[in-house]
């Protein structure tokens, strides 16, 4: 009863944690938190390692190294911290009101859940619930950027199933097909007052009228992960992965526009059909991923790992949005590129009961300082992290992980459409705890 309980309990902090906004830890808005050991070692050895039940949706291959049936409930805390420090002007050069946005940060739960059972002596099925992307900066509504940006906000989860087979002692096959949900919303303030100054209408002038355009969008699409395991000795053991490309088409786009009234009959009359609540069509394509890792077991006690990972976040360079009203197409231009992740961890057994872990990781932004916006204000990344497992009993074990993130001080400077600027940088700081029951039977 007491094991049926504690089941109970990360089930439910896992389902309720898919409704808790995200707060990007990897690089942009990836989340590599799926795991408390993985977080304990900074992510090196992520699929290769044993006794971890997160490869079934990241190497469903490394199944084999989970032995029989296995239940596992991870929920990693991030604490992330967006402060910016600076100042803006309108386009007649004029310092803009407002103040620093406040902490544009979040605090967010980040759950995952797993389920693996053998079929024979060969073959694994897997079941997984992962957060693999989710991020949100918000800042206060009448900020000094608010122009560029107030509410970013996208989460991602996946559902996933997975199978393996063993093809000898010594080499595993396996792949998943998971769906994705993904939610995005975007929040902007409209400097009215500029445009209609631009356009010669009387009596306004930029920063005198601003109004405020909310989008949101839902969509569902599938993906797959395929990956092997290949231990050439009894003590090393090599896993490789990819995660497809998730292309997410969107026909019905939310768009709203809240205008001040005054500018509202202008407009109307002026651009008929332009800033007036609509839909729009967009397609978001969230990135492909390969990654290889080693585990190498020194001795009884003793293991080191590592791994290395390649984000395809190319694919992420531009939104365009298509409304179905007169408004002009938008195109949200991001730019990203490319980026590489590369972690070193160890673990040790204490005891029987307790095991150690440590791990360093570098982790590199998609993010350049001609493409680094309010949005996403990411900078490189260097992790430090610290985790162990207790045994409480052969079926039940606990597992904590936790990372500190020392981080750059990146800069922006923007320019609107409507031809107000921002100029300033941030201070950012990240922490990660993750906790994690395990129960085999």
């Amino acid at each position: 009863m007491l094991i049926a309980r504690h089941i109970r309990l990360a089930l439910t902090v896992a389902i309720a944690g898919t409704l808790l906004p995200g707060a990007g830890h990897a690089a942009a808005f990836q989340l590599k938190e799926k795991s408390a050991k993985a977080q304990g070692r900074a992510f090196a050895g992520s699929i290769s390692a044993s006794g971890d039940a997160s490869v079934i949706a990241d190497n469903p291959a490394a199944m084999r190294l989970l032995g029989g049936r296995v239940f596992q409930a991870d929920l990693s805390g991030i604490d992330y911290s967006v402060r910016f420090h600076g100042s803006g002007a309108d386009t007649l050069g004029r310092p803009l009101s407002g103040g620093n946005g406040g902490n544009a940060g979040a605090t967010a739960a980040v759950p995952a859940l797993y389920f693996h059972m053998p079929l024979g002596a060969q073959m694994h099925l897997g079941f997984s619930l992962t957060a693999p992307f989710g991020f949100k900066t918000e800042y206060d509504q009448s900020w000094v950027g608010r122009y560029h940006g107030i509410k970013t906000e996208l989460n991602a989860v996946d559902f996933g199933a997975s199978f393996s087979y063993d093809i000898n002692p010594y080499f595993s096959l396996g792949g998943s097909v998971f769906t994705e949900r993904v939610e995005a919303r975007l929040n902007d303030a409209v400097d009215f007052g500029a445009i209609l100054a631009s356009s010669g209408v009387p009596g306004f002038t930029p920063g005198s009228a601003d109004g405020h355009t909310r989008i949101d969008a839902t969509d569902n699409a599938l993906g797959y992960t395929v990956g092997a395991l290949f231990t050439p000795t009894h003590d090393t053991r090599i896993g490789l992965a990819y995660r497809s490309e998730v292309n997410h088409k969107v026909n019905d786009v939310t768009v709203k526009f809240d205008v001040p009234q005054v500018p509202k009959t202008i407009l109307a009359a002026a651009r008929p059909g332009w800033f007036v609540n609509t839909t729009a069509t967009t397609e978001l394509k969230l990135p492909a991923m390969w990654t290889v890792s080693l585990t190498q077991q020194i001795n009884g006690r003793w293991a080191v790992m590592a791994d290395l990972s390649r984000t395809e976040w190319s694919a992420f360079k531009d939104i365009r949005l298509d409304f179905a009203s007169a408004q002009p197409t938008q195109n949200l231009h991001f730019g990203y590129r490319d980026t590489t992740f590369g972690a070193i961890g160890t673990e040790y057994a204490l005891s029987a009961r307790l095991t150690l872990r440590a791990g360093v990781a570098y982790d590199q932004t998609p993010v350049t300082s001609r493409t680094r916006d309010v949005r996403v204000p990411d900078t490189n990344r260097r992790w430090l992290s610290v985790g162990a497992t207790w045994k409480a009993s052969p079926s039940l074990e606990y597992s904590v992980g936790y990372t500190h993130l020392f981080l750059d001080t990146p800069k922006v400077e923007l320019t609107s459409v409507t031809g107000s600027s921002l100029n300033g940088s941030y201070d950012l700081s990240s922490d990660v705890i993750a906790l994690a029951l395990s129960y085999s039977f």
